[in-house]
């Protein structure tokens, strides 16, 4: 029941996502961009949320536009998959060592997005990626997600292993956030009464 199916057409991009929340951690993503297909991989490896996504973008233009809406579609699709969010967890964090890296990440799944990124990188590029995408992607999947985001750099010198470091963190914390709570069966997580 925790599935969804996102389809996203633009002008710059077609993207399809589709996504299991009670998955094994199975992926199968094709966006065109190399670095970004291989961060992806470790976001639904390690938040054992199954993913297949297909992308189709301007990459004549630049990568931007194709990491921002998948970033979007995987934002939506989350929502869609826990649905009033009765039973969830809601919260998530992780700490994450990759050998010269450390990054922590913590995540609220409260429908209020905001993204509090203290990651830099020594290089403007891993291979031919723009490391500002990550961010980029990051602010889509929050801002679309819902999700109130933060995610810091505490170690690190090597670009990949940062930036893979915050995509594994990232994924840790989510699959805390939204495993059920064996606490709160049928109950929503807020004393507000909606989230």
């Amino acid at each position: 029941m925790r599935k969804a199916t996102i389809t996203r057409n633009t002008a710059e991009t077609q993207i399809e996502v589709t996504i299991d929340l009670d998955g094994t951690g199975t992926y199968d993503n094709r966006t065109g961009v190399g670095f970004f297909d291989h961060m992806l991989d470790q976001l639904s490896r390690h938040s054992l949320i199954d993913m297949t996504i297909r992308a189709t973008g301007d990459l004549h233009v630049d990568d931007h536009h194709t990491v921002e809406d998948t970033g979007i579609a995987i934002g939506q699709a989350l929502t869609q998959a826990l649905g009033d969010k009765t039973g969830i967890r809601r919260y998530g964090s992780f700490l994450l060592a990759m050998d010269d890296s450390l990054v922590r990440a913590a995540l609220d799944l409260s429908g209020r997005p905001y993204l509090v990124w203290n990651v830099d990188f020594p290089t403007p590029q891993i291979g031919s990626f723009d490391t500002q995408l990550v961010r980029e992607f990051f602010q889509a999947l929050s801002t679309h997600g819902g999700i109130s985001l933060n995610v810091a750099r505490l170690d690190g010198i090597n670009s990949h292993h940062i930036a893979e470091a915050a995509f594994k963190a990232v994924a840790r914390a989510l699959r805390e956030a939204v495993e059920p709570d064996p606490r709160m069966s049928g109950a929503l997580p807020s004393t507000k009464g909606a989230l």
